[in-house]
């Protein structure tokens, strides 16, 4: 064969990569207009992106977050579902961790579910005023920008939830229990109640025996790391420090969603190792009984181990919690 027999057939090939690649391109889509970012500070501050390995993959954390935004991961027409889920990654309220975030997001499009990666900001008090509600505005905002476009988007209005892993999965439950607390601009009034809530290893209560002190600390003590150092004579670690530190009681309560559960909170898939010594998976056991009894419907899907912050695959586990999860949100939809 001549070498001009081969040249069409590559060609082909490399214009099919191509367009292949260009139509997976995300989509990335600012929360809100320039220079509108609700309770912002003035700041030359710039966003940080580290960079970490372990054992079985390459993550990146980001910090600093000033500029929020969605990223979006559409699926392809002949598999959409319709259905759209917000993903909120986890990072103790200090960073977004990527495993937790586009990983999960370009699976999801894989099995026609549009994946909308948040890039929320985090509580920092140099650069936000009133911190503790900056990420819940965030997750709200996600919500309505991917309802009031959902037919762009392709999905069903009716159909868009929201996940979170760990700290993430703290303000997904959130955005699921103080939906009618609106902390945004929302003139066209549009339901910021996500229709269903899938949470991996979620913090979910700021009760002093069963939280995540340092997603409980960044989110709502009103001081920062550097406070606790302050003082010469407390020669104890940062960690002893933050797990003694006072928080307001009124806080706590208002955080801790195992007690903010209505009959008329979201669906819910929640995911845990019962070996979790990060995030008690207690935290799931009183979300799943508060929501029982309010007769709202939730699965689970428990490891016996995996520790924290395995995302999409727990590696001691030959069953794996995202096939189920993907069954189960189909269903709701039906």
């Amino acid at each position: 064969m001549s070498a001009i027999q081969f040249k069409r057939p590559l060609l082909f090939v490399a214009l099919f990569i191509f367009t292949h690649h260009t139509m997976a391109q995300p989509k990335v889509i600012p929360l809100y207009p320039a220079g509108q970012i609700p309770n912002a500070k003035p700041t030359t501050q710039k966003e940080v992106v580290n960079e970490y390995k372990d054992a079985d993959r390459t993550f990146t954390f980001t910090m600093k977050v000033t500029v929020p935004d969605l990223t979006a991961y559409l699926p392809e027409k002949s598999k959409n579902t319709g259905i759209a889920v917000i993903v909120c990654p986890g990072g103790g309220y200090g960073g977004l961790a990527s495993h937790e975030g586009a990983d999960i997001a370009k699976k999801l499009a894989e099995n026609g579910i549009a994946g909308f990666v948040l890039k929320y900001r985090l509580p920092e008090p140099e650069l936000f005023d009133n911190r503790e509600i900056v990420p819940l505005q965030d997750a709200q905002r996600a919500i309505q920008i991917v309802r009031e476009r959902a037919k762009e988007f392709g999905v069903d209005p009716k159909a868009i939830g929201i996940m979170g892993s760990s700290a993430g999965g703290h303000l997904a439950s959130t955005a699921g229990t103080h939906f009618d607390r609106e902390k945004i601009d929302n003139p066209k009034h549009i339901s910021l109640r996500p229709d269903f809530m899938v949470l991996l290893y979620p913090v979910i209560s700021f009760a002093d025996s069963l939280t995540h002190h340092g997603s409980r600390f960044n989110l709502v003590s009103g001081i920062t790391y550097a406070d606790l150092d302050k003082d010469p004579n407390d020669k104890r670690p940062a960690d002893v420090k933050e797990r003694t530190y006072k928080i307001d009681p009124v806080k706590i309560r208002e955080y801790s969603n195992e007690l903010q559960v209505t009959p008329n909170t979201p669906p819910a898939f929640l995911v845990h190792a019962q070996d979790d010594d990060v995030v008690p998976v207690q935290n799931s056991i009183v979300f799943i009984a508060a929501l029982e009894q309010n007769k709202v419907p939730v699965s689970s899907f428990f490891y016996a181990r995996g520790g924290h912050g395995f995302g999409l695959v727990n590696p001691t586990a030959k069953e794996q919690w995202f096939e189920p999860c993907v069954s189960w949100m189909k269903k709701l939809k039906k």
